[in-house]
């Protein structure tokens, strides 16, 4: 079963590949999460080369229904939302995961 890694999970694993403290490490992560996310908010792509691309896309308004009363129409206004488009590298690595997803079906 697949785990799920935080950010303090990975921290404390580059720390100990590395030899930087976790602090200097997370200072690290952190700028890169604030960075990455400045950009985004300023309306800019985020890429990097065999990683991925962020990139703000608009998710167009449409109607939806109010699940306690199906017959009422609630509009849902577009927004904007941020999509992950993973690079060639990652996907190829991703792509040997799949014998193991489906085992654990």
């Amino acid at each position: 079963m697949a785990t799920t890694i935080t950010k303090r999970d990975l921290v404390i694993k580059i720390s100990n590949q590395t030899g930087l403290t976790q602090q200097e490490v997370y200072d690290v992560v952190q700028k890169f999460l604030d960075g990455v996310t400045g950009e985004l908010s300023a309306g800019n792509s985020v890429v990097m080369r065999n990683f991925g691309a962020f990139q703000v896309r608009e998710v167009k308004g449409k109607i939806g229904r109010n699940p306690k009363d199906p017959s009422k129409a609630v509009p849902i206004p577009p927004r904007a939302v941020v999509k992950f488009k993973p690079g060639k590298e990652m996907k190829e690595k991703v792509a040997r995961l799949l014998p193991m997803i489906q085992g654990e079906k």
